[in-house]
């Protein structure tokens, strides 16, 4: 918040956050026999919350490990889903949810900055999309499978994330 008011200041463009509502078939929660107490917990999920980058995904990481041992799925999974937040932030996306084994990406406008034709080359039938006032893109996974669908929407956002970048 800080940041973006020196920002504002100097009079540097400051894009409101879009809060992206990520609605995965996936089990994402930070379990009562993982941690007891409901102050850590509460810093634990402000803290995944505020990840920015994977160095933040990463420091977050380390201190869960630190503070309670390996980490159940159900929080990888909670981890995974602050990263695809984080990839997902810059390119307008409002909301990421599934539809049977398909994963549905809803743009904030038309004007969204995405190569598609290199969508279309990399993924080919797998993905569809649809032009309108918040267009879409579908991606299909196959699987119902909690990592797979994880691991697959974090690669494309990846994807989408560097051919953004370097065009």
């Amino acid at each position: 918040l800080l940041d973006e008011v020196v920002k504002e200041i100097k009079g540097i463009e400051v894009k409101p956050e879009i809060d992206i509502q990520i609605d995965l078939n996936v089990t994402s929660y930070i379990p009562e026999e993982y941690i007891q107490d409901a102050n850590q917990k509460i810093e634990i999920y402000q803290n995944i919350a505020l990840c920015k980058n994977e160095e933040d995904i990463q420091n977050v990481i380390d201190e869960i490990i630190d503070r309670f041992g390996n980490m159940p799925s159900e929080v990888e999974n909670l981890i995974d889903i602050a990263r695809i937040k984080y990839l997902a932030k810059d390119l307008s996306v409002i909301k990421i949810s599934n539809k049977k084994t398909a994963i549905v990406i809803t743009f904030e406008s038309n004007k969204i900055n995405i190569d598609i034709l290199a969508l279309a080359k990399k993924y080919g039938n797998k993905i569809k999309f649809s032009a309108g006032i918040k267009p879409i893109i579908t991606l299909e996974i196959g699987s119902n499978n909690e990592r797979q669908i994880l691991n697959d929407v974090t690669e494309f956002f990846k994807y989408m994330k560097n051919i953004t970048e370097n065009n």
